[in-house]
């Protein structure tokens, strides 16, 4: 009674709601409310995503690609994969590379978003998200990895980019097509695997929470890479509840840059 919590549930869009006290996680006394929410869905997603979704295919060393890490899912994943030792090609829109505050580190944009490389994409005329056939990103993929491609290939965009995923995974290596921002991915011949001997998966968080000892497990770890500063955590804009709406469409033209925030009436 009177602990403060956060929970990731479908409903969530009241002032007060019935969740499962299984699903509840207790924060940390040194950590802030706000944080502790952003940490919740997307924090949890990019954790199995980095930690287990490619255990025995990847491994620390490995070059793998990550779509999107100048916002979203895709910027806490890039962060968490280096901490895991990989090594990060990111991509971004011109536009959120350009808003990337990186003074702290000498103005290298990728080491700001937890990259060792990035590849900067331009914008869809008239939007903030990017064209994801301006660059040729399977050829500087391989330029990059010496033509060996990633063992890991973490694809949110989803139909604009599965094809270009592909041609970017490494033999052996594993297509994870956890996301739809672009639609969903499209059904394919298993004959496209054939030529690397790849893999695909298209997970969800819940089997990866599918205990309580696994939700707290993967939980504290991100509050405690927070709490020693070692996961930056970049809150966009918080937006009232009654304004739902205005913070769907901010997400929807791409202008997103960090966690957006719901704020009820109690908080």
């Amino acid at each position: 009674l009177n602990d403060r919590v956060v929970y990731g549930a479908f409903g969530s869009y009241a002032e007060y709601t019935a969740v499962p006290i299984d699903k509840l996680v207790p924060i940390p006394d040194d950590l802030d409310t706000p944080t502790a929410v952003a940490c919740m869905t997307q924090g949890l997603t990019a954790h199995y995503l980095a930690s287990s979704v490619g255990a025995g295919i990847s491994k620390p060393g490995n070059w793998l690609l990550i779509y999107g890490v100048g916002s979203g899912t895709a910027q806490w994943t890039a962060q968490m994969a280096k901490l895991r030792g990989y090594r990060v090609i990111g991509t971004t829109s011109r536009c959120k590379a350009d808003l990337i505050d990186s003074a702290s580190t000498g103005g290298d944009v990728a080491t700001a978003l937890g990259c060792d490389k990035l590849i900067v994409l331009e914008n869809v005329p008239g939007k903030s998200y990017a064209d994801y056939n301006s660059v040729d990103i399977a050829a500087e993929v391989m330029k990059i990895t010496d033509g060996s491609g990633c063992s890991l290939v973490i694809d949110g965009v989803g139909k604009s980019t599965y094809e270009i995923s592909l041609k970017c995974v490494s033999k052996r290596g594993l297509f994870v097509s956890f996301g739809n921002a672009s639609g969903a991915v499209p059904a394919f011949p298993v004959l496209k695997l054939l030529e690397k001997s790849a893999y695909v998966t298209r997970p969800k968080l819940n089997d990866y929470v599918v205990t309580r000892e696994e939700l707290l497990e993967r939980a504290n770890e991100v509050f405690s890479w927070v709490k020693e500063g070692e996961l930056k955590i970049r809150v966009d804009k918080v937006f009232s509840l009654e304004d739902a709406k205005l913070g769907h469409e901010y997400l929807e033209d791409g202008k997103g840059r960090g966690k957006i925030l719901f704020k009820t009436s109690q908080c």
